[in-house]
């Protein structure tokens, strides 16, 4: 059955004790409005709705389902309910919170907090437009992204994967903390004995195992994928697509371009956990996370913040400034951010 579009739910309806006001997003998996609890709350309401195995026309609302997808779409509909009990026992700022889940309509819904912000994709697409240089500070690259590991960590902790990590799915808080959003594609856990239903992954952001049914899935697979969007902060487009580094590997050549904008160290990360082979990554998301904060990047922060109070002094008093750090002079570089 082909994928197709399907109408949503209409705007005012009232459903297990929420107003929904509007459609905010939908994919191939889901569809998400914006509603309102009894107590006047804004939440997000999730709809488990595969567009190539149920079909909901306008005016409707309980999809029409073929008898030959039934199957697959209750073994979804288990996952992504068990999936919702999982995330609801999660509390961590850097996680999605998830309040409430109800069958209704024949379906599931995942209920979650509603925050003000912005996607990571809008934040890099805005910065690619006014032709940033360079695109993404690194400060704010190794800033960010160690919260979203973070909230990721005990993602995993709670025996969970994401699979569909991408900026999309990283959302920016007003104060610019990141939270982990959509866990649509999470239906695979880490327990050996659960029911096996393959992602539909985001080529670029996907690892060359999600593209096989027999790929060893792990908290490496999540690793590629960070390393992808911290890429696409770094170029504005995601890396090539999994499936064609096999065939003809280009990542080299975009990396060197990087090399006048982000430090060696940071490259290299990078480098690391877009690996094609899963046992060459890092096969932790702690052990990402501890390379992203190396104590070579630490220093250069403190070059960084010196060469700042430098500019400050030299502009207060047309000096020659000269600065010493850990007994020895500090040269004076153009700041990377």
């Amino acid at each position: 059955m082909a994928a197709q579009n399907n109408a949503p739910l209409p705007d005012g309806l009232d459903i297990a004790g929420y107003r929904i006001v509007k459609k905010i997003a939908s994919g191939g998996f889901s569809i998400v409005y914006l509603a309102y609890d009894e107590d006047g709350n804004a939440v997000a309401i999730k709809e488990y709705l595969p567009s190539s195995l149920a079909l909901r026309q306008p005016g409707e609302l309980v999809p029409v389902i073929a008898p030959e997808n039934l199957p697959t779409f209750r073994i979804g509909l288990k996952c992504f309910f068990e999936e919702g009990r999982a995330l609801a026992r999660i509390s961590h700022p850097n996680v999605v919170s998830v309040v409430n889940f109800f069958r209704a309509n024949e379906t599931v819904y995942m209920v979650m907090a509603y925050e003000s912000g912005r996607s990571l994709q809008d934040h890099i697409l805005r910065r690619r437009e006014k032709g940033e240089k360079p695109l993404v500070s690194e400060r704010f690259i190794r800033k960010m992204f160690s919260q979203v590991m973070n909230g990721l960590r005990e993602v995993h902790t709670n025996k969970l994967l994401h699979l569909d990590l991408k900026p999309a799915n990283i959302y920016l808080r007003v104060d610019g903390t990141p939270i982990l959003l959509d866990f649509g594609a999470a239906r695979q856990t880490l327990r050996e004995d659960a029911p096996k239903l393959y992602p539909m992954y985001t080529p670029g952001f996907a690892p060359p195992e999600l593209y096989s049914k027999n790929g060893n899935l792990g908290p490496w697979t999540d690793v590629y994928s960070i390393g992808a969007s911290i890429f696409a902060c770094m170029v504005g487009a995601p890396p090539q697509p999994a499936d064609q580094r096999k065939i003809n590997d280009r990542m080299d050549g975009h990396f060197r371009k990087l090399e006048d904008l982000y430090s060696p160290e940071l490259i290299k990360v990078v480098r690391w956990s877009l690996m094609v082979d899963p046992m060459e990554r890092p096969q932790s998301v702690f052990a990402l996370q501890k390379a992203l904060k190396s104590e070579t990047l630490e220093k250069k922060d403190e070059q960084d913040v010196l060469e700042k109070i430098s500019r400050r002094i030299r502009g207060l008093f047309g000096t020659k400034v000269r600065e010493s750090a850990n007994g020895g002079a500090t040269t004076i570089q153009e700041n990377s951010r």
